[in-house]
């Protein structure tokens, strides 16, 4: 933070611009240069990708909407009475493949905390009214095989994680592959591939994410030394990730006898193919978080992800130098997200932490979820697109997998370049204003711009370039192109989003 209010103070010095008689009539111009731009890293062609949470396939207890809430039940019923029933999701539904199409190629990382205690059920029979015993969920072959073909269809690579509950172990508590070998079994004998896992989903929150009684750091060690060895021989090209925890380095509470720490000095040492961490900046007011719509436009916000990714980055360049690290699980906040989440003001968060992390060497980032509660991109329930949807449409299409640093600070615009995507010689830029002021923007060459704007920032809907962006009478994706703007002074509005793509002259 300190470093930010030193680039603030010194932006305030050296650029800004008068354009009036006046303090009052100052306004804001960012000069771009676009020469000699320093490339400082490059992301994974699939950078941009989401979860579908295991709940969801099997269908389960889900966050319930807001406008479900009964107070008096939570009163009495307690955290059992923010969640509600959900059916299996239809990953067959045509307009749900269509939108998701639409951000390939992504990962798609079906996991969660349900996914702890999950029974594969590797027959063909009705499924199973209730799970075994060590189990508390069932997953069908025909469940399982709609997930491979929703990646199929959608371009997707797939990631997940496996059971730890006492359902997989033997008679002296070590783990076995009782539930992993039928599962790779079945998933290739349909022409699928898990191409990445974590051992099981958040050892941080082991203590109520199904974990045997008393799961520690060194149960930790000994499960993952016999999953990887299995791993090995069964699902060699399989990448291993991990750990996966959450809320460390102050951002959340968490179990603190599952530390990151406690896992990477247990012995025999975990070792990762990609160290993986969750980031959620707060809890949601469904977990009596205190956030506000006005407190996600503020920098501290906007920059969480940065303090979160930090905690994280230092523990992997301790303990696996040189090892990727990717966020495998992100979004508003936890507890299913606030109920702005589902409006335009979650934008800015988003769109600001993709840039942020591609900055900071971040190689993929999966928000949950892709269509399950307020987080989610696309409404639990019609699976209309929300305007974070429209965000992540817009980076997908434009931000490539090249990284440069912009070379020009602003106090009240971030701007984020990368490669223009696919072309050799393009860039784009995007420039996200959280504040009421409006900025000049002094383009030097003709561009093509793509401006993201809401007549509140509660709004449901959002404008590009003017026009409200919503699917067609067939539920198709309307045509998404940019505006021609000659070189010269572009305005970016009061709270707006501005992406621009500009060719580099022969």
């Amino acid at each position: 933070m300190k470093q930010i209010v030193i680039l603030l103070v010194l932006f305030q010095l050296l650029a800004c611009v008068s354009v009036g008689e006046s303090k009052e009539n100052r306004k804001e111009i960012i000069k771009l240069q676009l020469a000699d731009l320093k490339l400082t890293g490059q992301v994974d062609e699939r950078y941009q990708s989401v979860n579908i949470e295991m709940c969801e396939v099997v269908g389960g207890d889900f966050w319930i909407p807001y406008a479900l809430l009964d107070s008096a039940k939570v009163k009495s019923g307690g955290f059992s009475a923010l969640k509600r029933t959900i059916p299996p999701i239809n990953l067959y539904e045509r307009k749900l493949l269509t939108l998701a199409s639409a951000l390939g190629p992504m990962y798609i990382r079906v996991s969660g905390t349900w996914a702890n205690t999950t029974y594969f059920q590797d027959n063909d029979a009705p499924k199973l009214e209730k799970a075994p015993e060590g189990y508390e969920n069932v997953l069908t072959r025909k469940e399982w095989k709609g997930v491979i073909d929703f990646c199929k269809a959608t371009d997707s690579k797939l990631v997940t994680s496996f059971a730890i509950s006492e359902g997989i172990r033997d008679n002296e508590g070590s783990w076995t592959p009782a539930q992993l070998e039928p599962l790779l079994h079945y998933t290739h004998s349909v022409g699928g591939n898990i191409v990445a896992s974590e051992m099981f989903n958040e050892p941080s929150h082991a203590s109520h994410g199904g974990a045997p009684k008393g799961y520690d750091a060194n149960s930790y060690a000994r499960d993952f030394a016999a999953f990887k060895s299995f791993v090995s021989k069964a699902a060699p090209d399989m990448r291993i990730l991990g750990p996966g925890s959450t809320g460390e380095g102050g951002i959340l509470p968490i179990d603190r006898g599952m530390s990151t720490d406690s896992i990477m000095n247990a012995s025999p040492i975990p070792q990762f193919d990609v160290f993986t961490y969750h980031f959620y900046g707060g809890v949601s007011k469904r977990c009596m978080g205190q956030l506000t719509p006005e407190h996600a436009l503020t920098k501290e916000w906007l920059c969480k992800t940065e303090l979160g990714l930090k905690y994280y980055r230092d523990a992997r360049d301790k303990y696996a130098p040189g090892v990727p690290i990717w966020l495998t699980e992100t979004a508003e906040a936890a507890c299913g997200g606030n109920p702005w989440a589902a409006t335009y003001v979650d934008c800015f968060r988003y769109l600001e932490q993709l840039g942020r992390l591609a900055k900071e060497g971040v190689q993929v980032v999966m928000h949950n979820t892709l269509c399950a509660s307020e987080y989610a991109l696309l409404d639990q329930d019609t699976h209309d697109p929300r305007p974070n949807y429209w965000a992540a449409l817009l980076w997908n299409k434009l931000m490539g997998t090249q990284v440069y640093e912009s070379g020009f600070q602003s106090p009240n615009a971030d701007v984020f370049v990368h490669n223009l995507k696919n072309s050799k010689e393009g860039f784009a830029l995007l420039f996200v204003n959280p504040t009421k002021e409006e900025i000049e923007i002094e383009v030097p060459d003709d561009a093509k711009q793509y401006l993201l704007t809401a007549d509140d920032i509660l709004s449901k809907n959002v404008k590009l370039n003017g026009r409200e962006l919503r699917l067609t009478t067939g539920d198709e994706l309307p045509k998404i192109e940019g505006k021609n703007i000659k070189a010269g002074t572009v305005q970016l509005p009061p709270q707006g989003i501005m992406f621009l793509t500009i060719e580099k002259k022969k």
